[in-house]
């Protein structure tokens, strides 16, 4: 009965320190060959008390995995290939125990490391419920994307859209 008890404890601490959730399929390499991309989170209790670092993983162990942080846990999407380079970026909104004010990530993946594709967009959460995506291909103009972020402005929370020139 110890054992089991012991083998509980430690499987059920060992979940919590390292939590999977779900994730996406993309070509992120470029290859032909979806993969999976999904995140474990490292060091984050629900007070936001730790490292609170997530790590963004694939099941291609050959695509390095890359860490958001300060996060606890997040959603991860498959922006499709924003950039025209035959790859799709990955971008993660992260989970935070305060504010709705978070951050929307966006990479790339190049030569074998993930870089920024734009700088972090800041988002409020009034943004996600008006459904207003951080970003998207700008149809209009080849190599730019349109950014939807959220600003302080005039003492209340503004939703501002511009076209951006990636590469």
């Amino acid at each position: 009965m110890k054992i089991l008890v012991l083998f509980t404890f430690t499987f059920f601490s060992l979940s919590l320190s390292a939590q999977e959730t779900e994730g996406v399929l993309g070509d992120f390499d470029g290859n032909g060959t979806k993969e999976y991309a999904y995140t474990k989170i490292n060091d984050c209790n629900d007070d936001c008390d730790g490292k609170c670092e997530t790590i963004i993983y694939f099941s291609d162990k050959n695509i390095k995995p890359f860490i958001i942080a300060p996060s606890r846990n997040g959603t991860v999407y498959n922006l499709k290939d924003l950039n025209n380079d035959g790859k799709d970026e990955i971008g993660f909104y992260p989970d935070w125990c305060t504010s709705c004010w978070h951050p929307f990530y966006v990479y790339a993946y190049g030569k074998s490391v993930w870089k920024p594709l734009v700088s972090p967009i800041s988002t409020h959460c009034s943004q996600w419920e008006d459904e207003k995506f951080p970003i998207k291909k700008d149809p209009k103009k080849k190599g730019y994307v349109i950014i939807t972020t959220s600003v302080w402005k005039d003492d209340d929370i503004k939703i501002m859209r511009k076209s951006v020139k990636i590469n």
